[in-house]
């Protein structure tokens, strides 16, 4: 064997149907295209959705919903994580950059403190936003917790 008797596998390469070559090839004319119309001319394409002059889908459904545009979204972060962040690290204090290098929230965060989980640490804890339950757990643990 060498590179001279090399072929491709029976059945897996296929020649391409050349259109618009002569009638002699069974596929000149009009090119498998048919007569007339927006489809047989060149650089036709149909439209995104496009439904042959039926209403598209769409248009057809109706329109609903609302995003407000002074939406504050907020990284939630809950009290289990930041007590396992206290008893791994040993650290006196959570602020923003303390939660950025333990990879809990990025630069560009807002920081939303959450009630799940037991929290027994008295230490002060600074974020954008604090839930109800969140504030009450910190505080009765004898920690404060500070709005940035």
């Amino acid at each position: 064997m060498n590179l001279t008797n090399l072929s491709p596998a029976r059945g897996s390469v296929k020649t391409n149907t050349r259109k618009g070559r002569g009638q002699g090839s069974g596929k000149g004319g009009t090119s498998t295209r048919g007569h007339k119309g927006a489809q047989s001319r060149s650089g036709y394409s149909a439209k995104k959705g496009f439904e042959g002059g039926q209403m598209p889908l769409q248009r057809r459904i109706p329109k609903f919903g609302f995003k407000n545009p002074f939406r504050r979204e907020f990284r939630g972060i809950n009290l289990d994580a930041i007590q396992k962040l206290v008893d791994n690290k040993k650290v006196k204090s959570i602020d923003f950059e303390m939660l950025i290098t333990n990879g809990l929230a990025s630069k560009n965060d807002k920081v939303k403190i959450l009630g799940r989980g037991e929290f027994k640490s008295k230490i002060e804890v600074k974020a954008h936003a604090f839930s109800d339950t969140a504030k009450k757990a910190i505080e009765s643990a004898g920690g404060t917790a500070v709005t940035i």
